[in-house]
């Protein structure tokens, strides 16, 4: 068999590339002329970011971890533009890890907090709002918050509360051993904050606040996951999930008055996933009673957690087949970096008609779980830096996200837990994405359809859908033309 000629050779080539190039995430997307031109300013500073990467690997952004490179990227030019672009929704967040943790700082500062434990010591302080000094636990006397102040300065004090509530630090990869390390440290984090934040007037500011964040970095829509954990006040009065679910919602109406533009919010009710058989039963007892009072606003169900030392879906099979059809699913699944049994939640999840899939990292070990979230338009929520903060990949280019963008998968960006890392509501999340998961080749239309498929893949109705795309557009339009007259000055 005689070889083709070189010419020949390079039609194939090139229809190859071509091929691959029209099956990638953002294919189908066709880019106006004004769009085009910003196309050719983001590529240019995207082949910046790449060349130097080459050159010197260990400069990569996205071959480094998070932590060593927060710097760098907010000196991004590519970060910065990113940053204004109209990115549609998160779809995979945390109640009390969105906002950054300087509304905490600023919690600290109220009357009536008391401490118990020293900052420096193996075993995290805990905290309490009370009018009165808390009784003595385990022997040890509980302080006023204000009376430490005094004593190490209001920097000093802001400082450590910063340090206790996240997982930065500058030597990551050393302080964090294994992945069941970090998530122990992750979970206490939760533990150790939530008696600040769950005092009422503290759980409304943070929340509220958590929505101008969003809204500063150029999010327009909210769909969260949260525990429910009691809310309390200084009148001995603790508020259950229908209360807490009525306070998140007033709040996000509120939120849309003020600013016309937001498209708006809806809760996902996500319990954690090692509660015993009768704790799941009043799980469920609650997802059915929210689902009855909020309707519009409770948008499902799921279960939190790491999947690795959780209990497996297997043990929650029958009884969620249980519940009501009108309630959907938004299973976190494939969390997972073993392929040794907790992998298999990505099935159950599917079986049990998952709307979509937090996280997925695992789902490419699984060839049929590809297929169907292929033929069932499952949509995968993709966590770039935490799965890398968490332990589950270290250099970025080996996400498996970048598997999904070249094969035109059903994904969204999101961005999990950003208060815990120090990153932006989403914005960091996307130039990670757009720079290390994405192929060299991939430009503004992968953004623009990863902002899209955050509307169309969302929990709203047909019609909130239609007002929320025409809202983006209007965004999005703003953008490009912000964006062409900064290239022309």
């Amino acid at each position: 068999m005689s070889r083709v000629s070189f010419e020949q050779f390079q039609v194939q080539r090139a229809e190859f590339i071509n091929q691959e190039e029209n099956r990638a995430l953002g294919s189908d997307v066709v880019l106006n002329e004004d769009e085009q031109k910003v196309n050719s300013h983001i590529m240019k500073l995207k082949k910046a970011e790449l060349d130097v990467g080459f050159k010197t690997p260990r400069d990569f952004t996205p071959a480094r971890h998070f932590f060593q490179a927060l710097d760098k990227i907010k000196a991004s030019p590519l970060f910065q533009l990113i940053q204004k672009m109209p990115k549609g929704a998160i779809l995979h967040a945390h109640d009390t890890a969105i906002g950054s943790m300087e509304t905490i700082v600023k919690a600290t500062h109220k009357d009536h907090l008391w401490q118990n434990g020293d900052f420096d010591r193996p075993d995290p302080p805990k905290f309490q709002f009370s009018k009165s000094k808390p009784n003595p636990l385990n022997g040890s006397e509980w302080r006023s918050v204000a009376a430490i102040r005094r004593e190490i300065g209001n920097e000093g004090y802001n400082n450590n509360i910063r340090n206790l509530f996240s997982l930065y630090h500058a030597d990551p990869v050393n302080a964090y051993q294994c992945i069941n390390q970090i998530w122990g440290t992750f979970s206490n984090i939760f533990i150790s904050l939530e008696p600040i934040v769950t005092y009422k007037p503290v759980w409304e500011e943070y929340f509220y606040q958590s929505l101008e964040e969003l809204y500063a970095d150029n999010v327009s829509y909210l769909e969260f996951r949260g525990v429910l954990p009691p809310v309390y006040d200084l009148e001995n009065h603790t508020y259950g999930p229908e209360e807490i679910v009525q306070i998140y919602y007033d709040l996000s109406e509120k939120f849309k008055k003020t600013h016309p533009d937001f498209i708006g919010v809806k809760f996902i009710y996500a319990p954690h996933r090692l509660g015993d058989d009768d704790a799941f039963k009043g799980y469920m007892d609650i997802a059915e009673s929210l689902h009855k009072k909020f309707p519009a606003f409770v948008a499902g169900f799921d279960l939190v957690g790491q999947e690795d030392l959780g209990r497996p879906h297997v043990d929650f099979n029958e009884r969620l087949l249980k519940m009501s059809p009108a309630i959907q699913f938004f299973f976190h699944a494939g969390e997972t970096n073993w392929n040794y049994g907790t992998d298999e939640n990505l099935i159950d999840a599917i079986l049990l008609g998952t709307k979509r899939i937090g996280h997925g990292f695992a789902a490419i070990k699984h060839p049929r779980v590809l297929e169907e979230i292929k033929k069932r338009n499952i949509c995968i929520e993709l966590n770039p830096i935490s799965n890398q903060v968490l332990k589950l990949v270290d250099d970025f280019r080996n996400h498996p996200g970048s598997y999904y963008f070249s094969d035109n998968y059903p994904v969204v960006i999101s961005s999990d837990d950003p208060a815990f890392w120090c990153a932006s509501p989403l914005s960091h999340d996307f130039y990670i994405a757009f720079l290390g998961l994405a192929s060299a080749r991939q430009d503004l239309r992968l953004l623009k359809k990863l902002a899209l498929n955050s509307i169309e893949y969302s929990a709203m109705s047909k019609a909130e859908k239609v007002e929320a795309k025409h809202k983006w557009n209007i965004a999005w339009n703003n953008f490009i033309d912000q964006t062409i007259k900064s290239i022309a000055e």
